[in-house]
């Protein structure tokens, strides 16, 4: 069984302050970024644990889907009708810091182009 914060949080061994979390449902948590980059900064977090998008199989597809339709029902209840950005970072070059799947929506003001420039 994997130990990251978000499992601990998942299993309700490590408390997450009850106006930082979204939604729970059986497939996902949402909660609120302790770091937020944007007026909106939500985590995305299928509560089966997948270290990264390397870990889905095909039959692990149906999840992914669920998670978009999650994201933009979670951002439109938030008031995001103008838009807002889904981030998912894989592996340590992608920026991805806990090694569990989990996808950041960020929206609530207008978001620039995101290009990565050395």
């Amino acid at each position: 069984m994997a130990d990251d914060v978000f499992c601990k949080i998942i299993r309700g061994e490590l408390r997450h302050d009850e106006d930082k979390m979204v939604v729970r449902d059986s497939d996902f948590i949402v909660i609120h970024d302790i770091h937020p980059q944007a007026p909106v900064h939500l985590l995305i977090i299928p509560v089966r644990h997948f270290d990264s998008l390397s870990d889905f199989k095909e039959e692990d597809a149906n999840l992914l889907g669920k998670a978009m339709i999650m994201a933009d029902k979670v951002a439109n209840q938030l008031g995001l009708g103008k838009g807002y950005r889904l981030i998912l970072n894989k592996g340590e070059d992608g920026g991805q810091v806990v090694p569990h799947l989990h996808i950041h929506l960020l929206g609530g003001k207008k978001l620039g182009p995101k290009v990565v420039r050395d």
